[in-house]
């Protein structure tokens, strides 16, 4: 049982490993809300609960979940779920020793998942996001980001921002959209980022958030991608539109992460190749770093994100999958989180709550999601374990029998 005390900053240092465990708990929740958290003797004795189990026991569903630990729902804050096809040819050809940067220029990487997305039917992008999400409840996900970023034409990313949705409102779960137009400048522009740069800025961003399809604006910022200067026009674009900030960063190399603070991004994501004075600049900030080691072992990298320099120094840190076709095709927070421990030594208490807290600040939700407590949404993972623990340890397996997303139960199929 993992519970939270309400804080009005993410978890960051010794705290990221405080998870008030409660034993033999129960928790009351209505209209898909969490009434009370507290012991199961408590619960009993509750007089609302009494009332009702007289009057209107029929109207009750209890969940047994003795001998199993209960977590709050899992917030993977970084998915690319609007594609169509996995990237088979880019899997052989990493094994063969090609590079991240050889693959895209082979043609492969992320330019290859654009034809299927700019053919592909709102209704069949729809279905397959639609799929995803369900399978990524049946692990323990209750909230999830999810990224436009395959389509790069004004027409194809409003598509999929659209497919997001329609998806979302089929799903009992929580959907928190990103416009990633600012993926990588699609060939019909090489040579000529400057004038993707002004469709996204003066495009795209502003039909965004006319027809209110995200919540965020995403910029791939690295080399091979767009540069510190076309992020920040990026960034300004979207501040101006009422849009919130967040950014791949320092995946592949070094980019200054300080002058992106005055937009007060919610969160940097990889975080591979990062310098000490930008990591001492982040801890004043509420920024989080949003880590994914599922890309990383899917890359066949040796190094990992530093995430015990990052905690240690008073970083926020998250958790998420980075869900996509190319480079972490994982919908399982629980292996990122097994990740997290084996290869960034994280503990497991650091990687359960960098999974659910931080990740619901790295999408500013901590006011509702992240945590089980009074007042949040009803999200809960049931685990058919005897110690949170077993969650990262038990990799390539789930041991996630229920989830309950805003309250409605949907068990493990």
């Amino acid at each position: 049982m993992h519970s939270a005390s309400a804080t009005s900053r993410p978890r960051r240092g010794a705290t990221l490993k405080e998870l008030g465990i409660i034993e033999d708990a129960a928790v009351l929740s209505l209209g898909g809300k969490i009434v009370s958290v507290g012991s199961t003797q408590d619960a009993l004795r509750d007089p609302w609960l009494k009332q009702k189990v007289k009057k209107h026991r029929s109207q009750i569903t209890e969940i047994d979940c003795s001998g199993k630990v209960v977590v709050p729902g899992f917030v993977d804050s970084h998915t690319h779920p609007v594609f169509i096809s996995p990237r088979l040819v880019d899997f052989e050809k990493r094994i063969e020793g090609a590079s991240y940067e050889q693959i895209a220029a082979a043609g492969g990487g992320i330019r290859s998942s654009l034809e299927g997305v700019r053919n592909a039917s709102k209704a069949a992008l729809k279905t397959k996001v639609l799929n995803v999400l369900h399978d990524m409840a049946a692990h323990g996900t209750t909230t999830v980001e999810a990224k436009s970023g395959y389509g790069l034409t004004l027409e194809t990313e409003l598509k999929s921002l659209e497919s997001i949705r329609e998806a979302a409102r089929s799903w009992p779960g929580t959907v928190v959209s990103t416009l990633l137009g600012a993926h990588v400048v699609p060939r019909e522009f090489q040579g000529r980022s400057q004038n993707y740069v002004d469709i996204v800025c003066t495009e795209m961003i502003p039909q965004t958030a006319q027809r209110k399809l995200a919540r965020f604006v995403d910029v791939f910022c690295d080399k091979g991608a767009f540069t510190a200067d076309e992020t920040a026009q990026i960034f300004d674009s979207a501040k101006k539109h009422g849009l919130n900030v967040r950014a791949h960063m320092c995946q592949l190399s070094e980019t200054r992460l300080e002058p992106f603070l005055r937009f007060e991004p919610a969160s940097f994501d990889h975080m591979d190749h990062v310098n000490d004075a930008d990591i001492a600049a982040m801890a004043k900030h509420d920024t989080v770093a949003t880590l994914v080691p599922g890309a990383n072992y899917f890359l066949g990298l040796r190094d990992y994100p530093n995430a015990r320099k990052l905690i240690d120094s008073g970083v926020p840190v998250a958790l998420a999958t980075d869900y996509n076709p190319g480079t972490s095709p994982t919908i399982s927070m629980p292996m990122a989180m097994s990740l997290a421990c084996t290869h960034m030594k994280m503990s497991p208490a650091e990687a359960l709550a960098a999974a659910t807290v931080n990740g619901a600040w790295a999408l500013r939700l901590a006011d509702r999601k992240g945590s089980i407590e009074p007042g949040k949404d009803a999200d809960f993972a049931v685990f058919d374990v005897n110690d949170y623990r077993e969650i990262p340890y038990w990799f390539g397996d789930n041991h996630c029998v229920l989830t309950v997303l805003n309250g409605v139960i949907q068990p493990r199929n």
